[in-house]
């Protein structure tokens, strides 16, 4: 009974549960202590073999060293920018604020009367500043204008009519003066037409002619060609055609030319001149193949068309030659 197997022997030296948890606590803090700086080095092995890939890295790149430099530099660079404009605004914020206390020194009752004006010299502008105010200065001299016309509604009296002001607007004299012949007695003659911008001379292909006819006979043949307007009328100076009868006026009516343009089936601009007949609001009128014409309007005339002039019995045919 005394004796025991040493499988008994082994079991009973073995370390139960409880025991395990009864071990010192000193053993549990050095374990954890020593976790800890195994942690601290491993991550500080990891640093510096990513630390030296970074600069394997950039050794085999080509230039990858001068790029790092560069980009060195430009950090640098930038940074002393910052530093540059933050002391350049330090330094405007500093002289506008003693500028800002100069001014109210200046503004204040007791320095107002012994204020002189003087140069800014510690502003950026040296002291032009001073002297733009002084331009921008509006000074009135004279008196103030009179409150009498304010009041005169409530005395009873009319106001002052306020002065009438110049007017530089066309007032017809200048173009009266332009569209005006001297005759040689020193008179002149006011033109009741003058022609439009889009007045053409016709081509020379488009022979247009105006027959003259007194019954059956023909009087005159005009050549319409030669210009772009024909004034018909009594007033021999400043007539093109010349119309004696008692009915007609001085200056009756115009045959103008123009330049017309019109757009044909396909778009395209087609341009033509073509004669007008228009009436410069006669006392007696004016026919165009039996039928009177309004006044200050243009009328296109064709070919073969026929006018007649105030209670004349003289006709006049507008022909177009043939092409050959």
């Amino acid at each position: 009974m005394g004796d025991r197997s040493p499988k008994e022997d082994a079991y009973q030296s073995r370390p139960t549960r409880h025991g395990r948890d009864r071990e010192p606590r000193d053993n549990a803090e050095d374990r954890k202590r020593k976790y800890r700086d195994e942690d601290t080095e491993r991550s500080n092995n990891h640093r510096t073999r990513s630390r030296e890939r970074g600069h394997r890295r950039r050794s085999r790149s080509p230039g990858g060293r001068d790029r790092s430099e560069d980009r060195d530099r430009e950090g640098r660079r930038e940074r002393d920018g910052h530093r540059d404009r933050d002391r350049e605004h330090r330094s405007r914020r500093d002289r506008s604020a003693e500028r800002g206390s100069r001014k109210r020194r200046d503004e204040s009752p007791n320095a107002r009367s012994s204020r002189r004006p003087r140069d800014d010299v510690n502003s950026d502008n040296g002291g032009r500043d001073q002297d733009r105010r002084q331009r921008n200065l509006v000074k009135h001299r004279g008196p103030l204008p009179s409150q009498d016309d304010s009041f005169a509604v409530s005395r009873g009296d009319e106001p002052e009519k306020p002065k009438e002001k110049p007017n530089f607007g066309n007032s017809g004299a200048l173009a009266a003066a332009s569209n005006s012949v001297t005759q040689a007695d020193g008179t002149t003659i006011t033109l009741k037409y003058h022609e439009p911008p889009e007045a053409r001379k016709p081509s020379p292909r488009d022979e247009w002619k105006l027959f003259v006819f007194k019954g059956q006979d023909i009087v005159d043949t005009i050549d319409l060609g030669t210009r772009s307007c024909w004034l018909v009328g009594r007033e021999q100076a400043v007539v093109d055609l010349l119309a004696e009868h008692p009915s007609i006026s001085k200056q009756h009516a115009v045959i103008q030319f123009r330049y017309t343009e019109k757009r044909n089936e396909f778009g395209d601009k087609i341009g033509r001149v073509k004669p007008y007949l228009i009436d410069l609001e006669s006392a007696n009128g004016t026919m165009l193949n039996g039928d009177k014409v309004p006044e200050s309007r243009y009328l296109e005339l064709r070919n073969k068309d026929m006018v007649q002039f105030g209670s004349s019995t003289r006709e006049y045919v507008l022909m177009l030659a043939p092409k050959a």
